[in-house]
């Protein structure tokens, strides 16, 4: 089994999570920058994908990231990702932008769901601090919410537990 595990990054924190997650789950590959990535088709080489995302044009309605995930939205949108399972983490500052954290997931989210995908990897929203998320989804984040400015002392605590939450959601990690 494959698990492809995609990152963009502006300050490098999103490639460190990345890294982190793949020493936690054993079955997938190493972290790739999506500015390595040629074209979206690669996505569909895998069986599941995991793919970490910061949250840099805060209030926006489109191109949340400010990173090469936005010119590529479309593109995955378009992909047959139908029994794919793909699983989502995002950084942002809850405390600055509390009524914009984590909302670049979001995106990624609604993009990965036009193409068919089976998203996986949904956490509660209620042990986190903020005012409005556009990646909050009912009661729980579309994915792993991370805060590695004002809330970094319960990152390793959140990733180990999605990682467990993973690994019962994507056979084979």
């Amino acid at each position: 089994m494959s698990v492809g595990i995609y990152f963009a990054t502006t300050t490098g924190k999103t490639e460190d999570i990345a890294e982190r997650i793949h020493g936690m789950l054993s079955g997938t590959e190493v972290p790739k920058d999506l500015a390595d990535v040629d074209d979206v088709i690669e996505f569909c080489s895998h069986e599941s994908i995991i793919c970490g995302v910061p949250t840099w044009n805060t209030g926006a309605d489109s191109e949340r990231s400010g990173t090469a995930w936005d010119s590529m939205l479309e593109e995955i949108s378009e992909l047959s990702l139908n029994e794919k399972k793909v699983a989502i983490f995002g950084l942002g500052d809850s405390s600055t932008y509390t009524e914009n954290f984590c909302d670049a997931m979001e995106e990624l989210h609604s993009h990965f769901l036009k193409a068919g995908a089976t998203m996986v990897g949904y956490v509660d929203k209620s042990s986190y601090t903020f005012e409005e998320s556009k990646s909050v989804i009912g009661d729980s984040f579309c994915g792993l919410p991370l805060d590695e400015d004002s809330e970094s002392d319960m990152t390793d605590e959140r990733i180990l537990n999605w990682c467990t939450q993973l690994k019962s959601e994507i056979p084979g990690l």
